[in-house]
């Protein structure tokens, strides 16, 4: 004969019967919702807390009362057994509460920077305006570009203030550039940057880092200038956890771009004051997994910050992957600092990029990204993931690295693979695609030509790095004819993303703006945290007590004053 089990549920403490509190006849059920929709309902008032009690055989929520939690509770005083309880947890509240003080931000919420102005102006101050951080995606662009941005963001934050940052991205290819963008940040003062696809620390990122820093009043070390750096290894990790490395603060002093005041302070502080892991995200990535990822990212940060006794631990926060509430509720449930969106706000109305990407990306399901050649290193073989549906682009991509990897000249390329990438990737013969990309790079990075007359493999791979390069514009602007050209960077969490909305307003492209995106995350993210809590108490839920589906901005905006 089967056996059965009946579940027996352990109380974790007493509603107290003092004949003063309602909740006095929950023995007769009076203020009882039995109802799963009840107790789903209760989860979103972020501000309550939510009480099960025991009622017969079952669950019941209490709306009111007076508990004691563990302890003996005479027989006189019970009302009821307290099976579970959760208590209020406004969505501010997750995350590293230090994080946002340092920051000036509500919510421990980061709007990645993606390159082209991806991360536009737009969407840098409607993040900042709703409590978020946001970085606007300068990588890619020139200088003049940068420095409209700049203009902009800080017109307007001059008017009301918001916080906002800067990108930086590590550039081996032009080492100038990185530099340049250095020096045009630190004299327009744009006082917060993220570090990206940074190997090792360099010296226009330790230039950025150190000049400034003084000693208050108070001898406190002040650092005006500050980092968020994404890292994918550990090796990595370390680097900008510890401080600025000794070899780079002699060239500085040798260049006469710091002074030895500086130079000592520096020795002091970390060379980014927050982390982001980074996992499988979309463009440059590693596409490491983020439950491996975080907590050893974490354990080197507390090794290394009890070292060297900073006042203030860096920060580590996870990026790659966050497409849905549930995928932040796993971050801070890991201890993450904070979450950092990419590939979602590409698909946000506000983002710099076509309505025919953003399009694209509502199609895009987990399975539809790839990894493929990067435009700006690409000598180095290194790859950016990017969106494989509707876009001929990674395969274009890759079969021009294997022929730079292949042959020494574009000349040694057979004449049928030099006739499909004239034909069908250039629009036009080689010379006259290397007359334009001269131009570009006589304007950009002159030292590149001198390499190319010096190597016609040089040559070709600027030529190639121009289509590439080009691929990431016309998918930005929407070049009709280019369609198949795009290149979209996007990581998996795209796909999450688009599943999480299948069938809501938020399936519409046009109601995908970022402020209501991120507030759904968050919001999201508290109530799947509330449910767990009361699920690891032994409560059996039902399933879809803990499901959060897209609500509206103001429908949220309105439970979190509840």
């Amino acid at each position: 004969m089967a056996q059965t089990t009946s579940l027996t549920y352990s109380p974790i403490g007493w509603c107290l019967n003092d004949h003063t509190d309602p909740i006095r006849q929950v023995r007769d059920g009076a203020t009882l919702d039995t109802d799963p929709a009840g107790i789903r309902a209760a989860l979103l008032r972020l501000n309550e807390p939510v009480i099960l009690i025991r009622k017969n055989n079952g669950i019941g929520l209490s709306k009111s009362g007076s508990l004691i939690i563990g302890g003996n509770v005479p027989e006189e005083k019970r009302g009821a057994p307290v099976l579970g309880y959760t208590a209020p947890l406004p969505p501010g509240n997750l995350g590293d509460r230090e994080f946002c003080h340092f920051h000036g931000i509500r919510y421990a919420y980061v709007v990645g920077a993606m390159a082209n102005g991806i991360t536009s102006v737009s969407m840098v101050e409607a993040a900042g305006r709703a409590g978020l951080l946001a970085f606007f995606g300068a990588g890619g662009l020139s200088l003049s570009g940068i420095d409209d941005a700049i203009g902009h963001l800080q017109k307007s934050h001059d008017r009301r203030p918001f916080p906002f940052g800067f990108n930086l991205i590590h550039s081996p290819a032009d080492p100038s550039l990185e530099m340049k963008t250095v020096e045009l940040y630190l004299e327009r003062q744009v006082r917060l940057i993220s570090a990206s696809a940074f190997m090792d620390v360099t010296l226009p990122v330790a230039y950025y880092r150190i000049k400034g820093i003084h000693q208050g009043a108070d001898g406190r070390i002040m650092v005006p200038n500050h980092v968020i750096a994404k890292v994918s290894r550990e090796e990595v990790a370390r680097k900008f956890l510890s401080p600025p490395p000794e070899k780079i603060i002699t060239r500085l002093l040798q260049q006469k771009r710091i002074s030895d005041h500086e130079a000592n302070l520096a020795r002091r502080i970390p060379m980014a004051d927050d982390l982001t892991a980074e996992a499988d995200s979309g463009g440059h990535t590693d596409n490491r997994p983020a439950l491996s990822l975080l907590p050893t990212i974490m354990a080197i940060r507390d090794e290394i910050s009890r070292n060297h006794a900073y006042p203030r631990p860096p920060g580590v926060g996870l990026g790659g992957g966050i497409g849905t509430p549930a995928s932040t509720a796993a971050a801070f449930a890991m201890g993450a600092a904070f979450v950092l969106t990419g590939s979602v706000n590409q698909a946000c109305i506000e983002s710099g990029t076509s309505e025919a990407v953003r399009k694209m990306l509502a199609d895009t399901r987990q399975a539809d990204v790839v990894m493929a050649p990067a435009a700006d290193m690409f000598e180095l073989g290194v790859k950016v993931q990017v969106l494989k549906r509707g876009t001929l682009f990674p395969l274009r991509a890759r079969k021009l690295y294997d022929l730079y990897t292949r042959y020494e000249t574009y000349g040694d390329i057979p004449d049928e693979d030099r006739r499909w990438i004239e034909t069908d990737l250039l629009k036009k013969s080689f010379d006259d695609e290397w007359q334009l990309t001269r131009e570009f790079f006589a304007r950009r990075d002159p030292g590149q030509l001198q390499r190319a007359q010096k190597s016609p493999r040089h040559r070709m791979a600027l030529v190639f790095r121009s289509y590439l390069g080009q691929a990431s514009t016309w998918a930005n602007t929407g070049v009709t004819d280019r369609r198949l050209d795009y290149q979209i960077w996007c990581g998996p969490a795209m796909g999450a993303f688009n599943e999480w909305t299948r069938g809501s307003f938020l399936a519409d492209t046009g109601q995908r703006d970022i402020v209501t995106v991120a507030h759904n995350f968050i919001f999201g993210a508290a109530v799947i945290h509330r449910c767990q809590q009361l699920r690891s108490q032994g409560i059996p839920l039902p399933t879809e007590a803990g499901h959060f589906k897209p609500l509206p901005l103001d429908r949220i905006q309105q439970l979190m004053k509840e």
